[in-house]
């Protein structure tokens, strides 16, 4: 095998990697986003709307569906926000959930 071959072989493994952890983190973030959302609408119960964010994260690609349903669920609940403000939160949390990841956490 030559260096090249070697060469492109790590790159493909990093690329790999990276996009697994982009999932992992995608995934974690929408968590702490239901959690957020639930104790911001007082649910007594934030397992069951954590797992349905989650689960909205894989109607369509990208945030949008997860936006939606996050911002819709917290206007429903009478709670003045605006999507920008949920945007921001779900980009402080991927950041977060990015640190806890590449931590180990």
């Amino acid at each position: 095998m030559t260096t090249f071959d070697e060469r492109e072989k790590g790159f493909e493994r990093k690329f790999a990697l990276d996009a697994e952890q982009d999932f992992k983190a995608t995934a974690r973030r929408n968590r702490l986003l239901g959690e957020w959302a639930a104790g911001l609408m007082g649910l007594e119960s934030p397992e069951e709307y954590v797992r349905a964010v989650v689960k909205s994260d894989f109607e369509q690609p990208g945030d949008d569906d997860v936006l939606r349903k996050v911002f819709g669920d917290l206007k429903g609940s009478g709670l003045e926000t605006t999507e920008g403000e949920v945007r921001m939160k779900m980009d402080e949390l991927l950041a977060q959930a990015r640190d806890q990841i590449k931590n180990g956490a």
